[in-house]
């Protein structure tokens, strides 16, 4: 690796860590920050990140608050070599425009985070680059299903599987793929480097809210773990379509394209920022996912990583091994 000095100082935040906002998203943010920061240690630097009273047993915790969260990663980046942030998507272009402008970002540019942050226009450059994607609905039509989130949101956070919506302006409706729920996680950059095709679990729960008119069937998507890896003979077409639509969106650093898999790989989000799966894949891959990470914004990556065995987990087991400061 060459490009910077070693050992580096890096500062990692992580969004529901550094908070305590919302406790239900801590153990996924624990497990993502506890990974990277492991790793980041494992090969020589030392890591810092924001904490809100969650210790991850590496590195060294930052004191903050949801009050102080930006002001501590402003602060601290002025003392670092390099940087990685993983917070929501509607939050990320201005934390991320923070940390580049205190330190070397390790992820996405604050404008490519931007563009995956809007689901409405993040649609809109893949279809015109060609790369497939759910049509976005104005209307519902009777017999189809359609699937509803707000434009600006992370993950599967109030996402639902409904027979019929009302257009109010709140939430974008998308046509609903039937498919295998998968993700791609790659390292975007000048070299782009997958890493995996990750399985993802997804479970529908039937749902009454006040989102919909009465008679209209409703179910709540949830995320709850992903296979690490999932071995498919459509692996190459499935990486294919995660680095198009990385390099289209102008994506940097670590990102998971998240897709259904039908005729053909339909993206249905990018997330610009590490996302859960990084839990499983730093277990079956031998390669350190930090290196890689400052290998990319410093150096040349490899052609490909060495993956040995397969990893599950679900979001059940983080809350047990994080759910608890």
């Amino acid at each position: 690796m060459t490009g910077f000095s070693f050992p580096m100082k890096i500062l990692i935040g992580e969004f529901a860590v550094g908070t305590d906002i919302e406790k239900s998203l801590i153990p996924e943010g624990a497990a993502m920050l506890k990974t990277l920061a492991e790793s980041f240690v494992r090969v020589g630097h030392e890591v810092c990140y924001p904490s809100a009273g969650t210790e991850i047993g590496s590195g060294t915790a930052l004191k903050s608050t949801a009050d102080s969260f930006v002001q501590v990663i402003e602060r601290e980046a002025k003392n670092c070599d390099a940087g990685l942030l993983i917070a929501p998507d509607g939050m990320l272009p201005e934390l991320n425009r923070i940390l580049a402008e205190n330190t070397a970002n390790l992820g996405c540019s604050p404008e490519a985070a931007a563009r995956c942050a809007d689901k409405l226009r993040c649609t809109e450059i893949l279809k015109t680059a060609g790369i497939n994607a759910p049509e976005i609905v104005r209307e519902a039509e009777e017999g189809k299903k359609y699937v509803i989130k707000p434009r600006f949101g992370c993950g599967a956070e109030a996402t639902y599987l409904v027979s019929g919506f009302e257009n109010t302006g709140e939430f974008i409706a998308s046509e609903y793929i039937e498919g295998e729920h998968l993700s791609v996680s790659l390292i975007a950059g000048n070299k782009p480097l997958p890493l995996t095709v990750n399985r993802q679990f997804i479970e529908f729960n039937e749902k009454k809210d006040g989102i919909n008119p009465e008679n209209i069937e409703v179910s709540g998507i949830k995320y709850n773990g992903s296979l690490t890896p999932y071995e498919t003979p459509r692996r190459g077409e499935l990486y294919e379509t995660a680095v198009s639509a990385v390099k289209y969106l102008g994506c940097f650093g670590y990102v998971g394209v998240d897709i259904v898999l039908s005729e053909v790989p339909y993206v249905v989000d990018v997330n610009p920022r590490p996302t859960a799966s990084i839990f499983g894949i730093s277990r079956v891959m031998r390669e350190e996912i930090g290196e890689l990470l400052l290998t990319n914004r410093f150096g040349t990556l490899p052609d490909s990583v060495r993956v040995e065995g397969e990893y599950h987990f679900s979001k059940d087991m983080l809350g047990e091994l994080f759910g608890k400061n």
